[in-house]
């Protein structure tokens, strides 16, 4: 099973890469997934200018067919992202927005971050959104409050409750990923009908 640990903030100086890379790591660690790290600043995207309704798989531009196969590629998602005014990145929304029927019938969880709240605000919004692309929520997930107290000379040092979340939230992803993939393949673009 593909895992792709999505890092959801593009801006400079950003702390979510360091976050990134300790979940990358604890994924790969627990064993259930194959984990790979997917940085959207990698991708470039534009604000989405897809002349086509993204369920049609029709796309137009190099930058989304590059995005959709990355997408197609993965069975699961986790989002790393921090919260921006009680939402989620205008780079994660975006990306989320180019392409529709690679998202669908995937499980994702939430890796989030920020101050006080630890980035649950964003958390709860993008779930309204993962569900209209017919994903699967999972209850379970690591919410970091305060991260960059936790983070020195680049690296995220994980503490025990994190890592009990993280642990928590992949064997609940390792139970729906096998679950949801006889639909996941019926739905894949290019599939038969």
């Amino acid at each position: 099973m593909q895992l792709h640990v999505v890092i959801a903030s593009t801006r400079p100086n950003r702390i979510g890469p360091a976050i990134a890379r300790w979940f990358h790591g604890f994924a790969q660690e627990h064993g259930a997934f194959a984990a790979h790290l997917v940085d959207l600043a990698d991708f470039d995207l534009p604000i989405f200018d897809e002349p086509q309704h993204p369920a049609l798989g029709n796309y137009a531009h190099a930058h989304t067919r590059r995005w959709a196969e990355s997408v197609r590629s993965a069975d699961a998602f986790v989002f790393v992202t921090p919260e921006y005014n009680f939402g989620p990145p205008p780079s994660l929304l975006n990306a989320l927005n180019f392409v529709y029927l690679e998202w669908n019938y995937a499980p994702v969880g939430f890796v989030s971050y920020g101050g006080v709240s630890g980035g649950a605000r964003a958390t709860q919004a993008l779930r309204s959104t993962v569900s209209a692309l017919k994903m699967v929520a999972m209850a379970e997930g690591v919410a970091i409050p305060m991260a960059t107290s936790q983070i020195a000379d680049g690296a995220f040092a994980a503490n025990d409750l994190n890592h009990m979340a993280a642990k928590a939230m992949l064997n609940e992803m390792a139970r729906w990923t096998g679950a949801l993939a006889g639909l996941r393949a019926d739905r894949k673009p290019g599939a038969a009908d």
